[in-house]
C-alpha cells in the first residue's frame, strides 16, 4: 500500500470535532458555570447515616440478622 493509497482522514475529524464542540456549547446553558457549581454542592450536601440504599444501612441491618441468628443459635 503507498502513501498515495492511504486516505488522510484528519480533517474530517478536526471538521467533526469543531461541529461537536459547536453543538455542545449551543446546548450549554448562558451560566453554565453557577450551574455547575449547584450541581456539584448539590451532590456534597452530607446525606444521614442511615439513609435508605446506603452502605451503612446495609452494615447495620446485615450485623443485626447475624446478631440474633448468633444470639438464638446461643441460646
Amino acid at each position: 500500500m503507498d502513501a498515495e493509497d492511504q486516505i488522510d482522514i484528519r480533517h474530517r475529524l478536526r471538521a467533526h470535532a469543531a461541529r461537536q464542540l459547536t453543538i455542545a456549547r449551543m446546548n450549554a446553558p448562558d451560566d453554565w458555570r453557577a450551574e455547575l457549581r449547584a450541581m456539584l454542592q448539590a451532590e456534597r450536601v452530607a446525606k444521614p447515616l442511615l439513609a435508605r440504599g446506603s452502605d451503612m444501612r446495609l452494615f447495620a441491618e446485615s450485623f443485626a440478622i447475624f446478631f440474633v441468628a448468633t444470639m438464638m443459635f446461643l441460646i
